[in-house]
């Protein structure tokens, strides 16, 4: 148990000692994935804007079908956010909202670019316009915000729904991110690297050494030729001087 452990411990130093003699290639690596993914984010993605309407479910007694529901209570209004989420969705709204705003976009276009959601579990709840035109995406936000509470109402007798706030156009692009796609180039490219260096070294069977053979054969060294031109190695004097001499006897 104790060799088998040992054993590892000695093949986790040796890639190690690989990686960081590497160290190199998996800069470079990192540094052109990393470049490869801020040129994908900054020329080939197109780049989204969002405009933000925010609306007021308002409090009264109003009549779902024929169910009365009193609007003072908080957790009501709340529930009736999603109702008139649902309505905001609805083909009839959109298509109004697109003749009015004079849209070159079908419904099902409209609908993807749009999404609504409750602010903090209250009794607002927030329109969300995505789109690569940012002056489009506030057109189409205060649209919305205009035209949906005629809808609800339509719908929802007694029903009273007030705009919060209008969208404006929006000065900073909501996506992509080119900081995360660096990022994610970089760290791709480190892992990708580490991976081909450990998965080469695992496959080279090339004889390193005497531990080598030890290790992974289990067979007896009986003997071994040392590297004369090594600085270590005890030979090294002797080399040199016979390579001098060498050179003086052909002079």
């Amino acid at each position: 148990m104790n060799r088998k452990q040992t054993e590892a411990e000695i093949d986790l130093l040796q890639l190690a000692k690989v990686l960081w003699r590497r160290a190199w290639i998996i800069i470079l690596a990192m540094l052109f994935c990393g470049a490869l993914g801020f040129s994908y984010a900054r020329y080939c993605i197109t780049p989204l804007y969002q405009a933000k309407a925010m609306m007021y479910v308002n409090n009264s007694s109003i009549s779902v079908g024929s169910t009365t529901v009193n609007l003072s209570d908080l957790s009501a209004a709340q529930k009736l956010v999603n109702t008139y989420i649902v309505i905001l969705k609805t083909r009839a709204t959109l298509n109004d909202v697109i003749e009015q705003a004079d849209l070159d976009y079908s419904y099902q276009e409209l609908a993807n670019m749009i999404s609504a959601s409750p602010v903090n579990s209250t009794e607002i709840f927030e329109i969300v316009v995505t789109g690569p035109n940012p002056r489009e995406a506030e057109k189409i936000a205060n649209t919305i915000a205009e035209i949906l509470p005629e809808k609800i109402s339509d719908i929802v007798e007694g029903s009273s729904v007030r705009i919060v706030d209008y969208a404006v156009v929006p000065s900073q692009k909501s996506s992509p991110s080119i900081t995360r796609y660096t990022g994610i180039g970089l760290l791709l490219g480190a892992l990708l690297s580490c991976g081909i260096l450990i998965l080469r070294e695992l496959l080279d069977e090339q004889i390193r050494g005497e531990d080598y053979l030890r290790q992974n054969y289990d067979l007896p060294v009986l003997a071994a030729i040392p590297d004369l031109r090594s600085a270590a190695s005890s030979g090294a004097a002797y080399y040199d001087s016979y390579a001098s001499r060498t050179k003086e006897v052909s002079e």
